[in-house]
């Protein structure tokens, strides 16, 4: 049986290049500056709580579809507590199986045949392929380096009569732009006028350096349009638990739990109270994360400069993007193919987080900085000592 009869095309480049530049690293012993997981778990405390969940019988078996009440009640409460917003914690608020679970299945709640998604590109691997599950198209709108900022032209050129959802993601993976007040305006804008959903993807909510996080929720006219997502695995530092969740008006938040339960059904159990132990309660050590993303950040930055890179300084994530032209590479893909053995350091080629990348977006490279301070020492340590030439 032919198989496209069955399931749409499905772009897996980006899965195909973490898995190969991983296995290079493992194979070579470079340390792994590609894939973006910390190298050190979050509060033990967290762990503890997980722990005594299991021992105490407490979401070993299905938990609620929609996600414990104790965790949609400290989701909301931290909502409130740091955006003001107002959350009926039975309604408005479903855990899901980390955001990528949530993603897929706003897609498929919001998304019919032929429907349009406009996002944010270059973006995270996974939008175009649940878009394009949910058998719609993904409409991209580019922000172009140094500094990646949104253009309302832009934004506006994209939405067509078929436009359903536009797709946000802030702090943005890869190239950590931080959208400024004025630029969520813009969205705002679009998105009444044309009477637009807004998907965000808020991830890294809690790691934008520079100027704060604004949920675009928060703007006037935005509430009852929105779907927020967010997640612990990268605000805690535990990124396999897979533990992420949904807010938003009850209607929108009730069609995504309808396709969601579909996807994972439940997960997590166990999980889900240690993440509400972790909202109510290690909240200073998330801040303390952030700062120390920071001084990560410009560790690697600085680090990048001084070996000739162009980098692009991020303001939120925990990735920061390079052109790789400035040492004589106009192959990323190559750059980062040859580093492993050359260097032995593992990076991953910008180009998969576009739909169609033209000379410019086939040279940038991203690197985490999601690891620990020696680790991300004695990676620039590797790689000043490595012949980067093109002509090797």
């Amino acid at each position: 049986m032919n198989s496209d009869r069955l399931v749409p095309h499905l772009d897996a480049l980006g899965t195909t290049i973490f898995a190969e530049m991983s296995a290079l690293a493992v194979a070579t012993g470079a340390i792994n500056l590609g894939q973006g997981f910390p190298d050190v778990d979050g509060p033990a405390s967290v762990a503890e709580a997980a722990v005594d969940a299991i021992r105490a019988g407490r979401g070993n078996q299905y938990p609620p579809g929609i996600g414990v009440p104790e965790l949609r009640q400290a989701i909301a409460r931290h909502q409130l507590q740091r955006y003001a917003q107002v959350l009926d914690p039975d309604t408005e608020v479903l855990v899901t199986a980390g955001a990528t679970e949530a993603v897929a299945a706003a897609m498929l709640a919001f998304v019919d045949r032929g429907d349009e998604v406009v996002a944010l590109e270059p973006f995270y691997d996974s939008y175009r392929s649940t878009v394009t599950m949910a058998r719609g198209r993904c409409v991209p709108v580019r922000l172009d380096p140094p500094d990646f900022r949104l253009d309302e032209g832009r934004l506006r050129e994209a939405v067509t009569a078929r436009t359903r959802v536009i797709l946000l993601n802030s702090p943005h993976n890869p190239t950590g732009a931080v959208l400024s007040r004025s630029e969520l305006d813009a969205v705002a804008r679009v998105a009444i006028e044309h009477d637009l959903l807004v998907v965000t993807d808020e991830v890294y909510e809690h790691l934008a350096f520079d100027e704060p996080h604004i949920p675009i929720a928060k703007l006037p006219g935005m509430a009852e349009r929105t779907v927020s997502i967010s997640s612990a695995g990268k605000s805690f530092s535990f990124t396999g638990w897979k533990i992420g969740w949904v807010t938003g008006p009850a209607a929108l938040v009730a069609a995504v739990r309808t396709t969601k339960q579909f996807l994972t059904f439940v997960s997590g159990g166990p999980f889900q109270f240690a993440v509400a132990h972790a909202l109510d309660n290690e909240m200073p050590w998330v801040e303390g994360l952030r700062e120390s993303m920071a001084d990560r950040r410009d560790l690697l930055s600085d680090g990048l400069t001084e070996l000739g890179l162009t980098v692009y300084r991020p303001r939120g994530t925990y990735f920061v993007t390079t052109d790789v032209r400035s040492v004589g590479w106009d192959d990323a893909l190559a750059f980062c193919h040859a580093l492993p053995q050359r260097a032995g350091v593992v990076a991953v080629p910008c180009s998969v987080f576009y739909e169609d990348p033209g000379p410019a977006e086939r040279a940038l490279v991203r690197w985490t900085f999601s690891k620990q301070e020696n680790v991300l020492t004695d990676a620039l340590t590797r790689l000043a000592a490595a012949d980067l030439s093109p002509d090797l």
